[in-house]
């Protein structure tokens, strides 16, 4: 295997090789140490990373919870950490991430070409669910169905029936859209465009990619604005940018874009590239918003609903009344128990606790997964604090290609439903968040009493705050119930 080039891992002088272990270990460290020196000492003494990293990110939540000031304290810890730390390696050697940006040879500068929709843009809400399409009243119906379940917050049901009334909303002209990770199924591009918008869509440089992104902005009806490479190739063969390796190319291309912008961060990769793309992601907004200021550039992310959140005392007390309620806690709950030796089935929380504690992390998603989708938050949290514009939102699970080729979460999904979690199809779940990325763009995203409060406002979690048992303690039993309903 080559050695990797562009945004990179540092290479650690003991083993001489890059570690992703290392560095994480190092970045929660790096966090905590400020607010939670005990906390951050016990990262840093970890001899296990693969294995036992999982106490250590839920400390940075808890620790936290002590103040505002500890919360953003810990997110500029973690980001200076990783900005510290991550690496730029180009032929010459390995350099400050910040050189990335330093080369100002516009050789490889990257041109644009608009491609534009021939639909008229669509000024109703609606969105799939169950092979229908709701809007209005339904949709109203569903929304309040879905809080009745504990599947979303109420909030996250005000937010979209706010878009439901005010339809005037989804016309986003004002503003261009940056979609990073365009081709993402939970990104909103699909939605964004149903409505008009227009859309500055970055995605790796594959042919097939584009040529099925640039058909079907055709078939809606805003407009996508594409970086391309000089030549006389056709545009798909042209079109997309790579942020890892073209990291300066991509971010001059969306620093020269008009208008007030939305910077929406959809990127994803497998491994410990995740962490690659989201520090380039990063980086570029830095760059950007340097370029522009705070007031004309907006944030947007998806959390993912498998990390650990503070959760309202509402969600709390819903789940201790689902604990007590539930038919298995008088059937199978105490056997299950103990057979595993208390592993399987346990309360999702100690009764009372306001706010709580979810941890829904699955294992398997790894140390670099969790690190790509902290740095997010950690992102989000600085910058309201700075006072920008940002638009987080936890997703719910919801059954995409990368979460399906694992065949034991799949199976553990299709069986999530006989625990209260609801998975959503990716239809569903990219245009209710679509909707509430349209609500924080009109509403300014109020801002919440504490940075916890901000990332659980409006949440679509599933169900995993308000269900009756820790997640990972059912996880195993919901995979053998859907294996079993698969074959």
């Amino acid at each position: 295997m080559s050695e990797p080039t562009g945004v990179v891992f540092p290479v650690e002088p003991v083993s001489g090789r890059r570690s992703t272990t290392a560095t994480g270990r190092a970045v929660v460290a790096d966090a905590l140490r400020a607010v939670d020196p005990v906390g951050a000492a016990s990262a840093q003494r970890e001899t296990n990373w693969r294995q036992g990293y999982l106490p250590h990110f839920r400390r940075l939540v808890e620790a936290g919870l002590t103040s505002p000031d500890a919360a953003r304290n810990i997110a500029t810890g973690g980001l200076e950490a990783l900005h510290g730390r991550m690496r730029w390696a180009s032929p010459d050697g390995d350099h400050p991430l910040s050189d990335a940006f330093a080369d100002h040879r516009r050789a490889d500068d990257l041109a644009s070409e608009t491609v534009r929709g021939e639909s008229v843009p669509e000024r109703t809400l609606s969105v799939p669910y169950a092979g229908e399409r709701l809007s209005g009243d339904a949709l109203r119906r569903r929304l309040d169905l879905w809080v009745e379940a504990g599947t979303i917050e109420p909030t996250c049901a005000e937010a979209v029936s706010l878009v439901v009334d005010n339809p005037d909303w989804l016309d986003l002209s004002d503003r261009t859209v940056v979609v990073l990770g365009a081709a993402a199924e939970m990104g909103p591009l699909r939605s964004l465009l149903r409505w008009g918008a227009d859309v500055a869509a970055v995605d790796l440089p594959r042919k097939e990619l584009w040529e099925r992104l640039i058909r079907d902005t055709k078939q809606l009806a805003g407009s996508v604005t594409l970086p391309v490479r000089r030549g006389d190739q056709p545009l798909a063969a042209r079109a997309g940018g790579d942020l890892v390796h073209d990291l300066a190319a991509v971010t001059r291309w969306v620093t020269a874009l008009d208008g007030p912008l939305v910077i929406g961060n959809y990127v994803y990769a497998d491994g410990e590239t995740n962490v690659r793309v989201s520090m380039a992601v990063d980086a570029l907004t830095r760059q950007v918003v340097d370029a522009k200021g705070v007031g004309d550039v907006a944030l947007a992310f998806l959390a993912t609903p498998t990390d650990v959140f503070a959760v309202p005392g509402a969600a709390v007390a819903r789940s201790v009344d689902s604990y007590a309620r539930r038919r298995t806690s008088k059937v199978l709950r105490v056997p299950l128990r103990t057979i595993s030796g208390g592993r399987l089935l346990r309360r999702n929380y100690v009764p009372g606790q306001d706010p709580g504690i979810n941890d829904s992390v699955v294992l398997q998603q790894g140390p670099n997964y969790l690190l790509a989708k902290r740095l997010q938050r950690w992102r989000a949290t600085a910058y309201r604090a700075d006072g920008g514009l940002v638009s987080l939102k936890v997703a719910p699970p919801t059954r995409t290609r990368s979460v399906v080729k694992n065949r034991a979460l799949a199976a553990a999904y299709a069986g999530a439903h006989r625990f209260g979690i609801e998975v959503f199809e990716p239809g569903t779940a990219n245009t209710l968040m679509a909707a509430l990325l349209v609500h924080d763009l009109r509403t300014g995203a109020p801002s919440q009493p504490t940075p916890w409060q901000d990332e659980a406002y409006a949440a679509a979690h599933g169900g995993l705050w308000t269900s009756a048992y820790d997640p990972r303690s059912a996880l195993g039993l919901a995979a053998l119930l859907g294996f079993a309903a698969a074959r």
